[in-house]
């Protein structure tokens, strides 16, 4: 027995997510969608690739399904499985067979996360072929030309054992994604939080300092989310140098000489 009961309607996002675009990713995003090309989102966390693709899901009206890879992702929870319901035995799609069968766009969000042998499941999705084999149903799946593969990773972060492999990426258009520029990050802030110019301004030049210490004490600076998630606390009163040290500082670090050194960053500021 099979059951295919979800309706595409469930993932379409109705309203107009906030995106500012930085450079061509939307004109070459929609070109590579409409020739039928797997797109891959290079760039750190926290930049901006999973609202893009909520953005770019609205524009094309398409359904989105997205997937947050981890060490535990197995083939089977992408495409599906076989599971017990009362006397029954039931098929369930994994979110890929979803994504195939609705002509949605399936995002795999930092992929390389996944298990090795997980991203082998999408090859024959990302070339001429555009299927997907179930090997357990004895099906094969043929992508509608609606259907969209895209993928992310943060190339800075991985270690070489968590590389994308060259037989995945070439397989995909990549788009690479980065914090943006001063104005346009201060211009997202206060757009996503309300907060005021003066406010976005200091906070973006609080994350410049900690991008700064990147290889210097810190994996990471802050993030344009990280900011995001500073402005909320202080536009709802809470004094700035908490928000910071809350939101920001403990994100960046456990270290406690660098928490005390970002602390000092922030407090020049505020």
């Amino acid at each position: 027995m099979d059951d295919h009961s979800y309706k595409a309607e469930d993932y379409i996002i109705q309203e107009e997510p906030y995106y500012h675009p930085v450079n061509d990713e939307i004109e070459v995003f929609e070109s590579a969608y409409n020739n039928q090309l797997p797109v891959l989102l290079k760039g750190p966390t926290g930049c901006g690739k999973t609202r893009f693709m909520e953005y770019i899901s609205w524009r094309l009206k398409r359904p989105l399904i997205t997937v947050s890879c981890h060490d535990d992702l197995t083939a089977s929870d992408l495409v599906g499985r076989y599971l017990i319901s009362g006397s029954d035995t039931v098929w369930i799609d994994g979110p890929l067979a979803k994504a195939v069968r609705a002509g949605a766009i399936c995002y795999l969000d930092e992929i390389v996360e996944a298990r090795k042998d997980t991203t082998v499941v999408i090859h024959p999705l990302c070339d001429d072929r555009r299927v997907l084999p179930i090997e357990k149903l004895g099906e094969v799946l043929e992508a509608t030309s609606e259907f969209c593969m895209a993928i992310s990773y943060n190339p800075g972060y991985q270690s070489i054992l968590k590389d994308l492999k060259q037989s995945t990426r070439q397989r995909f258009v990549a788009l690479e994604f980065d914090y943006p520029e001063a104005e346009i990050e201060q211009s997202i802030v206060e757009s996503e939080t309300g907060a005021d110019k003066e406010l976005s301004t200091s906070l973006v030049k609080f994350a410049h300092m900690t991008r700064n210490l990147k290889g210097n004490g810190l994996d990471e600076g802050a993030s344009t989310r990280l900011l995001v998630h500073a402005a909320k606390l202080i536009v709802s009163g809470v004094n700035p140098n908490t928000a910071c040290r809350c939101s920001i500082s403990e994100a960046l670090t456990d270290d406690p000489d660098m928490l005390k050194a970002v602390n000092e960053l922030s407090s020049s500021l505020f």
